[in-house]
């Protein structure tokens, strides 16, 4: 789950944080299940519409498929290869198609209603000592990291090309390695303000 909440009165920003989660499952499972060139084309208006309804905005939904855009355009090689023409749309669109859900959930879920829905989830897990609120928020950040890794990895190549710098693994991976760890320090510091440090 890769996007940001964007504010909005739809009907999806308006369903429980549950509800949305069980409906992106349920999709999910039927996404792999469809066969037929034209269940999947179905498939793609519904997540369209589904898109429209929430009413995000066009350049909040390419977001969320804009990072998976290479590995879709190398899946789609492979399997167009290996396969055939068919096999590689179909299998390419699935991708494509779960991502752009599971982005539409993160749109319009607030981040603090998914890390309550995640405490009531885990629950049962107060039995073994283990706090609920505290799995929720682990989850949430590590879903949270995800992007600002990307955004991280994305001025880091920037910065590069602005100084001229030819590409290198050691070049990019070491400044990536500093701003993670520079943000990892200030989220502790965050949490620890929050009395979250234990």
């Amino acid at each position: 789950m890769i996007g940001f909440y964007v504010p909005g009165d739809s009907l999806l920003h308006r369903l429980p944080a549950g509800a949305k989660l069980l409906g992106l499952a349920l999709l999910c499972t039927t996404l792999l299940l469809l066969g037929a060139p034209v269940a999947l084309g179905a498939f793609t208006t519904l997540v369209v519409l589904l898109y429209a309804v929430s009413g995000v905005g066009p350049a909040a939904a390419w977001a969320q498929v804009k990072p998976v855009r290479w590995f879709a355009a190398v899946l789609f090689v492979m399997q167009f290869v290996l396969v055939d023409l068919y096999g590689a749309v179909s299998s390419t669109l699935r991708i494509v198609l779960a991502v752009a859900l599971a982005g539409l959930v993160t749109l319009t879920t607030r981040f603090a209603d998914m890390m309550a829905f995640m405490e009531r989830c885990f629950g049962p897990l107060r039995s073994l000592g283990i706090d609920p609120f505290r799995v929720s928020l682990l989850l949430s950040l590590t879903v949270r990291s995800v992007p600002v890794i990307a955004e991280l990895a994305t001025r880091v190549r920037e910065a590069q090309r602005a100084r001229g710098v030819s590409w290198s693994m050691r070049a990019f991976a070491v400044p990536l390695v500093v701003s993670a760890l520079r943000h990892a320090d200030a989220l502790g510091e965050a949490l620890s303000a929050r009395g979250l440090d234990d």
